[in-house]
């Protein structure tokens, strides 16, 4: 059988566009041009015969051909750089890709790392945060910790925890906050479910929210919760994320009701088989979070006294 040889570059340039999902943050990292990243690519596609990316108007997008590509550079560039660190006499570090929703990685993962380190120094965690939407294949990531049903195509799903949402307002506003009712006084804040205080408001007992009452969307929890702080309006948030600022008393609870619209889940391709590395932060994140008394007894979120006892 004849070998086939592809220059490392054209493989280097696709893996690094295909990550970023383009073509200029690619050129950035490699510290090349636009031009030569684009012309990698189409070399390597001409050598493979096959399209790796899908031209659309926002940007890139992989194709089927791609998305089986990448994985396997993902892995095979880390394998390298290991072993180049053992040939340099440098102890092996494994290195774990992990992209992390924005609110349980402020709310609970980063405060912890430190701790994470301490057990487990061999492993380098490379994350990133997102606002919920995340492609593991694309992005290379061994893991994502995700909100949600816990049902994505392809994955593997381990439950971490419930984090339901209720109204979080600074001190002041919590202060006005009798009942269900007084919240159509302010501004509201919520996600991008649109639902989200109807549903608290009818499982509290208040009135139905007017189509016209002014509301903020947000596609961060932790951008909305520092709104909040503002004293703009009041969050619909997950209060056990934001147990800092409960604890501080920048932020109050005025009401005992709480709804839920899913869970965090700590995901990976099933076709991705697990590391060493893998199972051991999988099985560190899950006693953490069982160990864990923010997450676990509502007497530390704080709930003003002020409040309903809804």
């Amino acid at each position: 059988m004849t070998r086939r040889y592809i220059p490392l570059k054209s493989l280097r340039a696709f893996e690094a566009a295909a990550r970023h999902l383009s073509f200029t943050h690619a050129a950035i990292e490699l510290n090349v041009t636009h031009s030569a990243v684009s012309q990698q690519v189409k070399l390597l596609e001409d050598q493979l015969n096959c399209p790796l990316f899908l031209r659309i108007p926002r940007g890139l997008a992989l194709t089927p051909e791609g998305e089986t590509l990448l994985p396997v550079l993902n892995e095979s560039f880390d394998r390298i750089a290991q072993l180049l660190d053992y040939f340099a006499g440098r102890k092996v570090q494994e290195k774990l890709k992990i992209g992390v929703v924005g609110t349980f990685a402020t709310g609970f993962l980063l405060p912890r790392l430190s701790a994470f380190y301490q057990k487990f120094p061999h492993i380098e965690l490379q994350i990133s945060t997102n606002n919920n939407r995340v492609d593991v294949a694309a992005e290379g990531l061994d893991y994502a910790i995700r909100f949600g049903s816990g049902a994505w195509h392809g994955t593997a799903a381990l439950y971490l925890c419930d984090s339901p949402l209720t109204p979080l307002c600074t001190p002041e506003l919590a202060a006005q906050l009798q009942h269900p009712t007084d919240l159509l006084n302010f501004t509201l804040l919520r996600s991008y479910r649109r639902d989200e205080w109807t549903a608290w408001l009818q499982q509290a007992g208040g009135p139905q929210l007017p189509p016209t009452h002014p509301v903020i969307v947000f596609d961060s929890s932790v951008t909305m919760l520092e709104a909040a702080q503002t004293g703009i309006g009041v969050a619909m948030a997950p209060a056990r994320m934001f147990s800092h600022l409960l604890r501080s008393g920048r932020i109050q609870r005025p009401f005992c009701s709480e709804i839920s619209f899913g869970s965090y889940w700590l995901t990976r391709l099933q076709s991705k088989p697990e590391t060493s590395a893998m199972r051991e932060f999988a099985q560190w994140l899950s006693a953490e979070l069982v160990a864990n008394t923010d997450l676990n007894n509502s007497a530390e979120m704080q709930k003003t006294t002020t409040g309903s006892s809804l």
